[in-house]
């Protein structure tokens, strides 16, 4: 029997991307085959996303333009816009099956009923957010592991908990062993991940207590934490990162540098809290990697409360800011507020915190030249070149003559390459 072609595409965050590899995996070993969308699938998942309208735009796109194929395949819709639009779900119409975040473990369940000539309605199935099975085979390198759901701190530009519900964390031995797992299958670097991470709590088992636990899994793996928020742990997180397997390197979230600012959004730290926790982690760290968010063009947000953004963001030398132009979700308090910014106050805000962003980045990774760093290998290009990333979450190319992916190496970092995506050139010890 041949088997049916299955292709997934993935928008937004890392929760998104570790579900969509749980799912790729579950299906592919009940003997489906996992495809490129291009090579005509028989069933085609998009996994959406809809924290800001670019997110709704482009999962829109990538919907239509499998539903305008000729010879379409099964289509099924899952993820955070139907979620979002559930009251109103005409705009999905075409699509086979929509499937809420709830229930997107049943999707294996829901396709399969469609080729026996079944037909379940994903609504009457038993909901639930952490039945994924340990992905075997992904998309990445990097296993994604998922602790967190969900989030009670209702910023008041955020969709999220509308969409994901209120915070839940995965049982701690649910975990331990997803890990355990995929270490098992081969997987050298683990990524923890959720909607709200920082506040994980299963019975008396907090977020440090959690990495502690992972920390002291037996094997050859190293642990990475995804995007926090910078509140829900304190200083025993900081002391954590002496440990050879936890990565030096946090994605907090900032948002905006203006105090005045963060109380609109509804963020539940101030400049002063957050500027006193990176200088925890620096004093404690000669070679720490920090990273953030920044929203610009908030409802109200001045020119001087972009200023104190600007200043802050070259005071605290983030290695890379992922900026997001404000989008007003329908739904929030944010979307009611006064004060709207234009689209053009927007761009040129967002373009000069992208241009910080790339002096820090390249300031930082030229630091690291002739400091030594261990590559795990993801891809060996064409050219004979091995791409990777070291402890500090950085990029390194390496010459591949006689490395294999999915391997550690110790190297050098020599040169830099300049450019909007810089990479640092090493050589093997």
């Amino acid at each position: 029997m041949i088997p049916k072609k299955i292709a997934f595409k993935t928008l937004g965050c890392r929760l998104n991307l570790y579900e969509t590899d749980a799912l790729a995996s579950t299906f592919s070993r009940r003997g489906y085959e996992i495809v490129d969308p291009g090579e005509q699938p028989d069933v085609f998942v998009v996994n959406t996303c809809t924290v800001t309208n670019q997110g709704d735009q482009k999962s829109r796109q990538e919907i239509n333009r499998m539903l305008k194929k000729e010879e379409r395949p099964v289509v099924v819709v899952t993820g955070c816009m139907i979620d979002n639009y559930k009251k109103d779900l005409s705009r999905f119409a075409e699509a086979d099956y929509l499937v809420d975040n709830k229930h997107k473990t049943s999707l294996l369940e829901i396709v399969d009923a469609h080729f026996k000539g079944e037909t379940i309605d994903p609504g009457q199935l038993k909901p639930d957010v952490f039945s994924f099975e340990p992905a075997q085979k992904t998309f990445h390198t990097r296993s994604l592991i998922k602790i967190q759901d969900g989030c009670d701190n209702f910023c008041t530009y955020c969709i999220v908990p509308k969409v994901r519900g209120r915070a839940v964390s995965r049982p701690v031995e649910d975990i331990i062993e997803n890990i355990r797992q995929v270490i098992d299958y081969g997987y050298k670097e683990i990524v923890l991940t959720g909607v709200n991470i920082g506040r994980y709590e299963y019975g008396e088992t907090d977020f440090e207590s959690l990495i502690e636990k992972i920390l002291e899994i037996p094997g050859d793996f190293r642990v990475r934490i995804s995007s926090i928020e910078p509140e829900g742990f304190g200083e025993k997180l900081f002391d954590l990162f002496a440990h050879p397997k936890l990565m030096p390197h946090l994605h907090l979230c900032l948002q905006s540098g203006s105090d005045k600012i963060l109380m609109k959004m509804r963020r539940l730290y101030n400049i002063s809290t957050f500027r006193k926790t990176i200088e925890s982690i620096r004093n404690r760290y000669q070679h720490f990697n920090l990273t953030t968010d920044i929203i610009v063009g908030f409802p109200g947000e001045t020119d001087e409360d972009f200023q104190q953004s600007v200043r802050l963001a070259e005071e605290l030398n983030f290695s890379h800011i992922h900026t997001f132009k404000y989008s007003v979700r329908t739904g929030t308090r944010a979307a009611r507020m006064e004060d709207q910014i234009t689209e053009k106050i927007k761009n040129e805000r967002s373009k000069v915190i992208r241009e910080i962003s790339l002096r820090n980045k390249t300031a930082f990774m030229q630091s690291l030249i002739g400091k030594p760093q261990q590559i795990l290998v993801e891809k060996i290009n064409a050219k004979g070149m091995a791409r990777g990333y070291g402890e500090l979450y950085v990029p390194l190319e390496v010459d591949a003559k006689g490395l294999k992916t999915n391997e550690f190496y110790p190297v050098i970092p020599a040169t830099f390459k300049k450019g909007n995506n810089p990479v640092l050139k090493a050589e093997v010890r």
